[in-house]
């Protein structure tokens, strides 16, 4: 807990207490259902609730910002930015069912109003947009980006346009290219974070792409 209240010293006591809580849950949770690798769990704030929070040091939601969280797996990056962003709405999708029903448990446990998790893939939500879509690695970003690109609101309210932030990690100007997505950024964790797991993290910034935006 201690590398979160280093990178983030303004948090209120709730989030405190909500941040603490994580160890416990997941490591319950994960004896039961296959979340994360189990040589993990002792690295879960640095590996996953740290690297969840990285989209943070790129932008701050705005109040009542909806957020789709695709692929959410156990509940990363969006149970961590929930607690963060208490007052934008969360929806978490994967199309598990087993970590669904887990993601429901802990976000319940951690009394987080501001999430709503389904089983149900991306591609799959009809008659909804949302402010911003995060995720972690679930795909290359040519076809992960082919599943959302009518998930944004047309209007924009925050400094960087309605879009995708991804988080992803290595040398991605070959994947960046093959998308023929335009206006991509990359911002590295590594400046950020000092650990030796951040060295070639990124967040993946790519604005919605107007041809495709219902």
């Amino acid at each position: 807990m201690e590398i979160i209240s280093q990178h983030f010293p303004n948090l209120n006591p709730k989030q405190i207490a909500q941040f603490e809580q994580l160890k416990d849950l997941y490591t319950y949770w994960n004896e039961r259902v296959n979340l994360i690798s189990r040589k993990d769990i002792d690295n879960l704030y640095e590996k996953h609730v740290l690297h969840s929070l990285g989209i943070v040091t790129v932008l701050d939601f705005m109040p009542e910002s909806h957020i789709l969280d695709v692929g959410t797996g156990g509940g990363f990056p969006g149970i961590p930015l929930a607690i963060m962003f208490p007052e934008c709405q969360f929806d978490l999708v994967d199309s598990t069912g087993k970590k669904i029903v887990v993601v429901k448990n802990i976000a319940s446990e951690l009394g987080l109003e501001n999430v709503v998790a389904r089983q149900i893939r991306a591609e799959e939500i009809k008659n909804k947009q949302y402010d911003f879509v995060v995720s972690r690695a679930v795909s290359r970003l040519s076809i992960f980006y082919s599943w959302i690109n009518d998930k944004f609101k047309v209007q924009s309210r925050h400094k960087l346009k309605n879009g995708l932030l991804y988080l992803k990690g290595g040398d991605l100007r070959e994947e960046i290219a093959e998308s023929g997505l335009r206006n991509v950024k990359e911002y590295s964790l590594s400046g950020e974070f000092s650990s030796d797991f951040f060295e070639t993290k990124k967040v993946v910034y790519v604005p919605a792409q107007l041809s495709r935006v219902r």
